[in-house]
């Protein structure tokens, strides 16, 4: 049975780096048997702003996703998660972490306790994530100076919250603006090995 996999792009430019590395993983998992589905969040323009209406429900008895039901329902029928996008100053571009605030959402993602304690998953079909992002700084500060925040983030937090059983994987183009084609198409080759 294949695999349905969601593939969370992030990037404004259509010629960037981020955009090549999409379409190659996007094919090779093709080529593995998943059944991926594509979310370019610029090219679908999403709109990252949470709604007032959908920050007031986050404690009622039921999210307003009025807007997001084909998102939410996205999310949570992905057997396989792979995001794909730039780091920028040490964090997610605006509109991914924008999808995280609206789409990742209580009800669905996660629940709340009654007592307003720690959250439970809800993404109980998610079973891997896969992330492939581009850095302009060298690995040593992204790993001992900044002690790898997106990572930490992703697999600490986010998944920590939301799918504990899901297993993570990660990789990291560093220096990216300056990446000769030769560097490129070793990382390629590294997300064909791993993924």
């Amino acid at each position: 049975m294949m695999v349905k996999c969601l593939v969370v792009r992030a990037h404004p430019l259509e010629k960037s780096l981020c955009r090549y590395l999409s379409e190659q993983t996007i094919a090779h998992l093709s080529d593995k048997g998943y059944a991926v589905t594509v979310k370019d969040l610029y090219q679908e323009a999403f709109d990252p702003v949470l709604t007032p209406q959908e920050r007031q429900s986050y404690y009622q008895e039921q999210f307003d996703a009025q807007r997001l039901a084909e998102e939410i329902n996205q999310l949570k029928s992905a057997e396989s998660l792979v995001l794909i996008f730039p780091t920028w100053w040490f964090g997610f571009p605006a509109i991914l972490k924008g999808w995280f605030d609206r789409v990742w959402a209580p009800g669905h993602a996660y629940h709340h306790a009654s007592d307003l304690g720690a959250i439970t998953p809800a993404l109980e079909n998610l079973r891997e994530v896969k992330v492939i992002t581009t850095l302009g700084s060298p690995w040593w500060v992204d790993r001992f100076v900044l002690w790898q925040p997106v990572k930490r983030v992703l697999k600490i937090a986010l998944l920590g919250a939301c799918a504990k059983q899901s297993r993570f994987q990660m990789l990291s183009l560093y220096q990216s603006e300056k990446a000769s084609t030769d560097q490129v198409e070793r990382f390629v080759e590294k997300i064909r090995a791993r993924f």
